[in-house]
């Protein structure tokens, strides 16, 4: 067996351990795996001059490769890609350290700029606590705000809060003007999700995970007086000057009383490692990382409870504290009743904690229009589906790169990045 192969069979093992989210070691390279599901065939007959013409056939997921998009950058421990308006030539990158800088969108971008620096109010002291998030404000080019989720200490914390641009230099926030719009405490360093992004109905979208440790031990995924292990759904545009949000009265949970958290727009994640919502139809898709077994991909729908800890992608979960989780002669069974089950899954022959991506609606690659591209931090493949009418329809391995895979990014035309550990942002291309 050689350095590799060893790399990631070690990679394996220790997932199967403590598998958590991004940031844990993660081999050079990974064996090839085949398309996890094959390919439809086209119809092969033809029609006649005078019969009428049939819909063409579905294009084919293509196989890709990846390359530098900036071979002129290196960035340290890049979590996140985005960018502040269609009409701004700039994408902006958060560092897991506390930093937020721009850069040029043009492939001989050489220098990365400042745009924020919070490294003093940031806790990284766990390998997936920081600065994690960034979303700017759907009107950010009239108001100038922006929202980010990071880490906190003492005690540790999860932070959501609003900064504004400088107004006396608009290449750099005003790290004065922060505003906290919201605190959840973290019993644990690991889990802390941390993606904020915008919906097309301007709420603001917040993944938390299940406050970490392994198997959920304080059953924070299916505990709706909790916020841990959920996606939230708040309106920030009515802040006021304590930085206090309002609920939108259609979240699912809003009228619930009890104790249940009306900002909760699904539940039961374990650690929600990025979540988009596909620009042309609105859907939300999430990856969400597994404990011992199976990676899952979910798309997000009001109210649903995706199953963490009953349930860890397909598969009942026995571990833990999960009490409706048990083995009856050797056989697993739990009561699955209200639970979602994923779009796809991976287990560890694949990889070992997965990296939500993006549906891909941007135009140098017609053949992967449509599809929910997504990849693995441990293993570096990465993978895209297509799905119609609740089912997959298409699904295959992209590409088996040596990426340390931590996040994908969007630019305004849907063409898309994935940033990578070695310090590197990777595009796209035909073989």
């Amino acid at each position: 067996m050689n350095r590799n192969a060893l790399a990631y069979a070690a990679v394996v093992v220790l997932a199967a351990l403590t598998a958590c989210g991004f940031g844990e070691d993660a081999a050079e390279t990974a064996p090839a795996a085949a398309d996890i599901l094959p390919t439809p065939s086209p119809s092969g007959a033809t029609p006649s001059p005078s019969a009428p013409a049939q819909s063409p056939a579905p294009v084919s997921l293509p196989l890709l490769e990846v390359e530098a998009a900036f071979p002129n950058l290196s960035l340290d421990r890049m979590v996140h890609l985005t960018y502040a308006a269609e009409s701004d030539g700039r994408l902006f990158v958060v560092l897991q350290p506390g930093r937020v800088v721009w850069i040029e969108n043009r492939r001989d971008a050489a220098e990365a700029k400042t745009f924020m620096d919070i490294r003093d109010r940031v806790s990284n002291r766990g390998n997936e606590e920081g600065l994690l998030g960034l979303a700017f404000d759907p009107a950010y080019e009239s108001n100038g705000y922006f929202y980010v989720y990071y880490s906190a200490a003492n005690p540790r914390r999860s932070v959501i809060s609003r900064f504004s641009v400088d107004p006396d230099a608009p290449g750099r926030a005003d790290v004065s003007s922060e505003k906290q719009v919201m605190t959840v405490p973290q019993p644990y360093s690991n889990h802390n999700g941390g993606h904020i992004v915008f919906g097309p109905d301007g709420y603001l979208y917040v993944g938390l995970g299940d406050g970490g440790s392994a198997n959920d031990p304080q059953g924070n995924g299916q505990d709706r007086t909790t916020l841990l292990g959920s996606i939230l759904r708040i309106d920030v545009s009515t802040l006021d000057s304590e930085g206090r949000y309002s609920v939108p009265q259609d979240n699912p949970f809003a009228a619930e009383g009890g104790g249940v958290r009306p900002e909760i727009w699904a539940y039961g994640l374990r650690n929600p490692w990025r979540f988009n919502f596909d620009r042309e139809t609105g859907e939300l898709w999430a990856a969400d990382v597994g404990q011992n077994a199976w990676e899952e991909v979910d798309v997000i729908e009001r109210g649903r409870n995706y199953g963490w800890n009953v349930m860890e992608g397909m598969h009942c979960f026995s571990g833990g504290r999960s009490l409706t989780s048990l083995l009856r002669s050797g056989s697993e069974e739990c009561d699955r009743e209200g639970l979602e089950l994923p779009v796809t899954e991976y287990g560890r022959e694949d990889g070992c904690s997965i990296t939500g991506g993006y549906v891909y609606r941007g135009s140098r690659l017609p053949s992967l229009a449509g599809a929910y591209v997504y990849g693995d931090f441990c293993s570096g493949k990465i993978w895209a589906l297509r799905r119609k009418g609740g089912s997959v329809t298409e699904q295959r391995l992209l590409v088996d790169s040596s990426l340390r895979l931590a996040a994908f990014g969007e630019d305004p035309a849907g063409e898309l990045y994935m940033l990578s550990f070695d310090g590197g942002i990777y595009s796209f291309q035909q073989p």
